[in-house]
């Protein structure tokens, strides 16, 4: 039986539970056979729980045992094509026989991460579409859950926000004139593609609550064909707090049918994390709340919940939330490696919100977001939080991963 994570532990040791149940179940429904996915445990971590055994310290050895065998994401990010489709097929054999749910985090768009820690991807749209059709070959008639491109609809290359205003990712190898609507068209490519297999579940960026305003992710994720998908992810490889983020999914979901159904392309109107309510003050999101409580659920057209865009957060490493920091930088990159985090909320699907689909370790915690200097440019790419090169992005940091365990917070509040 897998083992999970829960709760907040005097000491550095951590429960084991069952995992809990796979998509299906909706706000309170009873768990099922079908469990989310476990994958192989890397081979860094295997010798990093090795050593702490050998030391005898085995209470962290089985903490760390406990969080490397829950579930968590599969990330997808081979460019070869027949390497994809024969990695899927071989993940979605291997969950089938457990008779898990594994989630694939398919990350290969052109320009992904504006080609900064995460750089790489298709080299066009054409081959992306064909690495999409890979990725189907391999999933086929097995069930899976695709987590479609990380930033991918936060980082768009030459986009043009609602305001009209060129964004700050710009690269020079791409086309400024059609780069923001291709990212669109394979997207959607995506999408189509995707859902045209019969067991599986499909999710697009909608970023999370201290990035992208409401109306600007609701207008991009329906760009990129929402509509046609089960619906949205949030704060993946983040830290932001699931109860924002519960808040937030819903105002994008609402902001959606908001600007589709009541007032096409409205998507400006939409109240946000920003006004009424003031961002960084929480006791005030209740204002952007009663927005959409009068025009949205009050609607003479208003919809179910069924009607409306479902979404699933990452939860792997927000159980302390954003890192704030105490000393200056150049460039704090809070969102890359901060110290002192800790574990989220365990996986499952049974949130207790009517549009919230699942909880999820999408970013597979342990490893690293990349080589974080703080901007720093004259200390041999030194991370001053961690005093040592951090690993690049997706190796194994060991001393993130034990962090992770002394850190892991309670559940999100319901």
């Amino acid at each position: 039986m897998t083992l999970a994570l829960a709760g907040v532990l005097a000491s550095t040791a951590l429960a084991a539970l069952p995992a809990s149940a796979g998509p299906g179940g909706g706000p309170g429904a009873e768990s099922s056979a079908t469990e989310f996915y476990v994958p192989k445990t890397d081979h860094e971590a295997q010798r990093q729980i090795a050593g702490l055994r050998a030391s005898g310290d085995r209470r962290t050895a089985d903490s760390l045992s406990a969080m490397v065998s829950t579930p968590q994401a599969v990330w997808v990010t081979d460019s070869d094509p027949a390497t994809v489709t024969r990695e899927v097929r071989a993940t979605t054999h291997r969950a089938a026989g457990k008779q898990q749910m594994p989630v694939l985090a398919a990350y290969n768009l052109p320009f992904r991460d504006c080609a900064q820690y995460s750089a790489g991807g298709a080299t066009d749209v054409a081959g992306y579409k064909a690495w999409i059709d890979a990725l189907a070959a391999g999933i086929e008639d097995r069930a899976a859950m695709v987590v479609l491109e990380p930033d991918g609809l936060g980082i768009i290359p030459w986009n043009r926000g609602l305001d009209g205003n060129l964004e700050w990712c710009q690269p020079a190898e791409a086309d400024a004139a059609t780069a923001a609507a291709e990212r669109f068209e394979m997207l959607g490519y995506a999408v189509d593609r995707l859902k045209a297999l019969p067991n599986t579940k499909v999710y697009l960026d909608g970023t999370h609550s201290a990035w992208l305003g409401t109306g600007e992710i609701a207008s991009r994720l329906v760009k990129a064909g929402v509509q046609e998908a089960d619906g949205f992810f949030l704060n993946v490889s983040n830290y932001e707090l699931t109860e924002r983020q519960l808040k937030y999914g819903s105002w994008v979901s609402q902001c959606i049918y908001y600007a589709t159904e009541i007032d096409p392309g409205a998507y400006g109107s939409c109240a946000s994390q920003f006004y009424p309510a003031s961002p960084s003050d929480f006791s005030t999101w209740g204002l952007t709340d009663a927005w959409y409580a009068q025009n949205v659920a009050g609607a003479r057209n208003a919809p179910t919940s069924e009607e409306l865009a479902h979404f699933v957060i990452d939860t792997s490493r927000n159980g302390r939330g954003p890192w704030v920091p105490t000393a200056t930088y150049p460039d704090p990159q809070v969102w890359c490696n901060p110290p002192a985090r800790g574990l989220g909320h365990t996986p499952t699907a049974n949130t207790g919100n009517d549009l919230a689909d699942a909880f999820l370790w999408i970013k597979v915690p342990g490893e690293s977001d990349g080589e974080c200097s703080r901007g720093l440019t004259t200390n041999g790419g030194v991370d001053p939080e961690w005093n040592r090169v951090d690993p690049a992005a997706g190796g194994w940091f060991p001393e993130q991963a034990l962090d992770l365990i002394r850190n892991a917070g309670a559940p999100a509040r319901r």
